[in-house]
């Protein structure tokens, strides 16, 4: 029998049984009364912890403890829009951020959709939302150059594309450098993610111009933390394929979890915590209340 566990630490010679498994499991929908958290559970080694239940977590609106009115543990359905750098300073590596994506890209399951894009001075996506995968991965291959760099506008892009997606939706945005070029700014892109409830997850790659060590826009984490994604940080070229695969393994390994919300129509802090000793909860921490 597959297992939740074998079915996140398989291999791409294996995820062909894993997909089966996936593709029997229903979607789980979330009625709008409910704010949705999907919540990433790690211990004390950074490793992903499957199998808890409702009770072993807690969630806080505004400080005060709020009855948990949805549970689930399974696997939920993902649409994805994977947002690469592709501007001059990428120029070196920008092959193997390619190899990178792609290892994201093998291990969609049948029910996940993504979509292949870049931002340097343009904005561009190369593919459709799709389960194809071979189609997605051929669409890595059309990247361009360009300066500068449009980070915020790229999320704001990918949103509009998300917009009218039903279900889970994610960003998953790489850069290795300062946003230079935006029309737009952190503040919009946080405020549209919370009221279209998309996670984002950053990928950062510190590089070397011209002798000096730079690091990609402290945004980057800004924007994944809000949201609930993760936030990784690399030195080295080597960590964007593992990376990639990471972030592939915890939207297969995140819990749903949901709550009824205020209705003042102001904007709400979130805690969600888990009760077992040694363990981290991670999940989105606003959302906007409706207006009664």
């Amino acid at each position: 029998m597959i297992t939740r566990r074998d079915l996140l630490l398989s291999v791409p010679a294996s995820v062909a049984g894993a997909r089966l498994l996936h593709a029997q499991q229903p979607t789980f929908r979330v009625g709008a009364q409910n704010v949705p958290v999907y919540v990433t559970v790690t211990d004390a080694n950074k490793r992903l912890v499957p199998g808890l239940e409702q009770g072993d977590f807690e969630i806080y609106d505004e400080k005060t403890k709020a009855p948990i009115t949805i549970f689930d543990n399974q696997i939920q359905p993902v649409t994805v829009a994977v947002m690469l750098d592709s501007s001059g300073s990428m120029t070196m590596n920008l092959e193997l951020l390619k190899q990178a994506a792609e290892q994201f890209v093998i291990r969609l399951l049948p029910e996940d959709r993504g979509r292949i894009g870049y931002f340097n001075d343009k904005i561009a996506f190369l593919s459709d939302f799709s389960n194809d995968r071979d189609m997605l991965i051929a669409s890595i291959k059309d990247m361009q150059f360009g300066n500068p760099t449009r980070l915020f506008d790229s999320v704001l892009f990918s949103l509009d594309e998300l917009k009218n997606v039903e279900g889970r939706k994610v960003i998953l945005e790489f850069t290795d450098g300062a946003d230079t070029a935006s029309r737009s700014g952190l503040g919009e892109v946080l405020r549209r993610a919370r009221e279209e409830e998309v996670m984002i997850y950053g990928i950062g790659l510190q590089s070397v111009m011209m002798g000096m060590r730079t690091k990609p826009d402290s945004a980057l984490r800004k924007m994944a933390e809000e949201t609930g994604g993760g936030y990784f940080e690399l030195k080295d070229t080597d960590d964007l394929g593992p990376t990639f695969t990471r972030v592939a393994q915890e939207l297969h390994s995140q819990y749903l979890l949901g709550f009824e919300p205020q209705t003042d129509g102001k904007v709400h802090k979130i805690d969600v915590r888990v009760t077992r000793p040694g363990l981290v909860a991670r999940g989105r921490r606003s959302y906007q209340a409706p207006k009664s």
